[in-house]
């Protein structure tokens, strides 16, 4: 059951709460019409870390005691805190053709089924002169009016600390979400081609042929690379030599999924063959999020979503949908839109395993047993 929690009432007396379905609005949206429930349930959901509106709110400046609002709402300079005891929760998103967000069960803030807006990126300065981006996500109602407001941190925000708004971004949003969102691979990786042989990622070239777990082998598309503070989001995975059976560590974005044969179904999937998101494998052992310092990753793009071998490893490629397409080429996410109609339409999309499924379990070391030969 989603979290209750004291948001919506709070913005009802706050001045800045206006319907939200203003001029500006009704612009962007190109006139579609926000719909409170979404038919696209199917679709895997995407959960992220928020906090809540009230809980990062103005210390100093124009609007003080206010919480975060969409950029509409913000005056640079005003200097924000995060709440002692802030928590993030998870909010779990499918993401919708017109370019919207539709709450998913597996969800612990909004309404289930209402619709998600990204609003804006900001960007935040603390004392020591480190900017800090942040999204801004709006949850509405049928009618198009605010019923709450998320905040998505792409690096760690710290309690108590000053954050001083120096820069808001409506445009650069949805590249920011994009490059969350893209399943990428860290440099080094090995990955298997059409041979047999190994090579490393960053030597992929385009068109070389890789071996795929369902087509055989398929000509790689498109290499993407991306530089980011391994913090927050951005933070890798590593999953040690032996925790799923490969020799070296393979190290992916935090929501890569990754493709698993159980000889016995150990997770109670109802099936043997699963798909699992990295985040969900933390054990704090043999599956460790790793942050400092910074990350190269890169994405690698084929006609269809696959599964290739990484480290031994079966692991997905990038999958293009509504939240990745703005990560790629201006010339080529145009492109895809008629050359790649089906990429989300793929039989092992079905496998992915949910959070809920996985909590209190040491999956890794479950999938491990379950797949030993």
């Amino acid at each position: 059951m989603p979290v209750k929690h004291p948001v919506v009432d709070h913005m009802l007396t706050q001045s800045y709460v206006r319907n939200y379905m203003t001029a500006h609005w009704v612009a962007r949206l190109s006139g579609k019409t926000v719909r409170s429930m979404s038919k696209n349930t199917s679709k895997p959901a995407q959960s992220i870390r928020v906090y809540q509106a009230l809980d990062f709110t103005v210390v100093n400046g124009a609007n003080l005691g206010d919480p975060i609002s969409f950029a509409d709402e913000l005056d640079l300079d005003d200097t924000y805190e995060l709440r002692r005891n802030a928590k993030p929760y998870r909010l779990s998103l499918i993401a919708g053709a017109s370019g919207h967000f539709t709450i998913a069960k597996e969800t612990d803030l909004g309404r289930v089924g209402a619709t998600i807006h990204l609003d804006s990126c900001l960007t935040l300065m603390s004392a020591n002169g480190s900017t800090t981006e942040m999204l801004v996500l709006v949850e509405v109602d049928g009618n198009g009016n605010v019923a709450d407001i998320y905040v998505l941190p792409l690096a760690p925000i710290v309690p108590r600390t000053g954050y001083s708004l120096v820069g808001f971004d409506h445009d650069t949003a949805r590249q920011k979400y994009a490059e969350v969102a893209c399943v990428s691979f860290t440099r080094g990786t090995q990955i298997t081609m059409s041979s047999g042989a190994q090579k490393p990622v960053e030597n992929l070239e385009i068109g070389d042929q890789i071996l795929t777990r369902d087509d055989g082998i398929q000509q790689l598309r498109w290499i993407g690379q991306s530089t980011h503070r391994a913090v927050g989001e951005f933070a890798p995975i590593c999953i040690r030599a032996g925790a799923l059976h490969n020799e070296n560590d393979l190290l992916v974005s935090a929501d890569h999924r990754l493709f698993i044969y159980q000889r016995s179904d150990k997770l109670g999937a109802g099936r043997n063959e699963v798909l699992v998101r990295a985040r969900h494998l933390i054990n704090g052992d043999s599956v460790v999020l790793r942050e400092g310092g910074f990350v190269d990753y890169f994405q690698l793009l084929f006609d269809e979503h696959q599964i290739i071998y990484a480290e031994g490893i079966a692991a997905e490629t990038l999958l293009i949908d509504t939240r990745t397409r703005q990560a790629l080429p201006e010339d080529m996410s145009k492109s895809l839109t008629t050359s790649l109609p089906d990429h989300e339409a793929r039989p092992h999309m079905d496998y992915e395993v949910g959070e809920n499924l996985l909590k209190n379990l040491d999956a890794a070391e479950l999938l491990r047993r379950a797949s030993t030969r």
